[in-house]
């Protein structure tokens, strides 16, 4: 991916928002925006009422059990109550939607355990008053966390490197018509500049370190939630790993240990 300029960076990107491309060997990145202009009110996702997976209660039971896990923070618990995973899991597996474990959503990926969505959407929240602003997501999947991400904060940029996953997660998000979502089809490694810099960052694939580029992209007064390689003795383990920016530079901490898939360049 090509470098803008430091002034050019500074510049909200033009709708459609795109990516620069690799090469010229590379096929033209494709964005999507899922309703044109992005909104300037919070979008209004209306929970459905009736029987079975579209029930609330289903949704409600799911979110009283993350509450017993610890998970408070309402504004993250109303969201989670709010958008039905199970419209993000294959048919097959509709039926496991609302138990907290991962689910294959096809091309080697997975869709996270409500609780470990829940537990890094809570850091990246925690102590921000009212909605985040603009925040990037690393690794789009099936559209879950991106439709979860959109009622907290003002604007949401995520990024897929699997085209058939980037187009699954359109599919998924059409109906609910998120005007502060966009959808970009590119190797996230490189983040996504010409829309930084960003309140909050997210990533959904775990490598042996944060890519500085994720770093130098974050605001200050910014937060970053990522897992990351334990170390180079712990075979294969991951932590949660906490970026704060700050005006004195950045300060790391380290969470629990979770499982994600590797973090990967390129796109496929």
């Amino acid at each position: 991916m090509t470098s803008p300029n430091p002034s050019s960076a500074r510049q909200r990107p033009g709708f459609p928002a795109k990516l620069a491309l690799h090469s010229t060997s590379v096929a033209p990145v494709r964005p999507f925006i899922l309703a044109g202009q992005i909104a300037s009110q919070r979008p209004t996702i209306k929970p459905v009422y009736g029987v079975g997976l579209d029930s609330s209660a289903v949704r409600q039971s799911m979110v009283a059990k993350l509450a017993q896990q610890g998970l408070t923070n309402p504004a993250v618990l109303q969201a989670m109550g709010s958008i039905e995973r199970h419209r993000f899991v294959d048919t097959a597996l509709v039926n496991q939607a609302y138990e907290d474990t991962s689910l294959p959503i096809g091309l080697g990926q997975t869709i996270s355990k409500p609780g470990v969505v829940c537990r890094m959407l809570e850091l990246l929240y925690q102590g921000r008053p009212g909605r985040l602003g603009r925040v990037l997501e690393i690794g789009t999947g099936c559209g879950y966390q991106a439709a979860l991400l959109s009622s907290l904060c003002t604007e949401v940029y995520s990024i897929e490197r699997l085209r058939g996953l980037h187009d699954k997660a359109r599919d998924n998000l059409r109906h609910l018509r998120l005007a502060n979502v966009h959808l970009l089809f590119g190797d996230g490694m490189p983040g996504y500049a010409r829309g930084a810099p960003y309140a909050g960052i997210i990533a959904a694939a775990g490598g042996e370190a944060v890519p500085q580029a994720w770093i130098d992209q974050l605001a200050v007064g910014g937060r970053l939630v990522a897992p990351v390689s334990a170390g180079a003795s712990s075979a294969g383990k991951q932590v949660l790993m906490v970026i704060d920016k700050t005006e004195q530079g950045v300060v790391q901490t380290v969470m629990e240990g979770v499982f994600f898939v590797p973090l990967k360049s390129g796109i496929a």
